[in-house]
């Protein structure tokens, strides 16, 4: 149950945060400078964790590995689809990401697979797959920002996966993991943006601080969630950020990001999916 609470919270925390991504947008700030800011915040929420925690620290590179994919390649991906395609859109493309981490973890991890998880599965793509088929999208969401949360999603997908496997045997704890891979998701980043001459103003690191927040906090409750649950579990769970993603984009962004019954929809069954897999754990 524990595994259940913390990737629910993870979810609405990860939901917020992509809003509040969307906001700080909305206000001029730079997307690739914001990816950086928003690991950058987000390792400072994460250190007093696995300060706390301590225990061992030099089993801890293969983390590091982990992080260059999620955080480092993902929240590029992640923070450019949102500047293309919105806050909303950008939630329901990600909640598929259990299509991928299930099948990985079935064939990497010899997790069991079973009907109520195929189910789930099965329910959390449709509703992907509604937002793939919307017509008349607002003049915001273009085709190659979901494209770049499909590939947010994937990467998510192959970290969750590596995550799970490292968390089955280490004595590294949650928030050092947590940390390690924010830090070397952040170095990669940096690489990035240094590389592309991105300026970085003192402007945008503050309205890229909520969502930094929001992020962190998010980061612990996910790598507690995968040290106590199978991706099978967890990671449908946290894919409800979709529909968490979709109802705060409604509620804070108003008309902005045209949120309508099909897109709803299309959220209710990503949601009633994580609700499936969650019953069959």
């Amino acid at each position: 149950m524990d595994a259940v609470l913390l990737a629910a919270t993870s979810a609405f925390l990860f939901g917020a945060m992509t809003v509040a991504i969307r906001v700080a947008l909305g206000r001029g700030a730079g997307a690739e400078a914001g990816a950086l800011f928003t690991v950058l915040v987000a390792l400072a929420f994460t250190a007093p964790f696995a300060a706390a925690q301590g225990g061992e620290l030099r089993g801890a590179w293969p983390f590091l590995l982990a992080g260059l994919l999620g955080p480092g390649l993902s929240q590029i991906l992640f923070t450019l689809a949102v500047r293309e395609a919105g806050s909303s859109r950008t939630s329901v493309v990600v909640g598929t990401a259990p299509l991928f981490s299930v099948a990985l973890a079935v064939v990497f991890l010899d997790e069991p697979l079973e009907a109520g998880l195929v189910a789930g599965a099965v329910l959390i793509v449709a509703g992907g797959l509604l937002l793939v088929g919307e017509r008349g999208r607002p003049g915001h969401v273009r085709v190659i920002g979901l494209a770049l949360a499909l590939g947010a999603t994937v990467a998510f997908a192959v970290r969750d996966t590596l995550l799970r496997w490292l968390a089955t045997d280490t004595e590294v704890a949650p928030g050092v993991a947590a940390s390690a891979t924010l830090a070397a998701g952040a170095a990669l980043i940096g690489v990035y943006v240094l590389g592309s001459r991105v300026p970085l103003r003192r402007s945008d690191a503050r309205l890229f601080l909520p969502a930094g927040a929001l992020f962190g906090l998010s980061y612990v409750c996910l790598f507690e969630a995968y040290y106590r649950g199978l991706v099978t579990v967890v990671s449908p769970l946290v894919a409800t950020e979709s529909l968490w993603g979709v109802v705060l984009s409604a509620v804070v962004l108003g008309r902005s990001e045209r949120v309508g019954p099909r897109l709803f929809a299309g959220a209710l069954l990503v949601v009633s999916g994580g609700i499936l897999i969650g019953s069959f754990r």
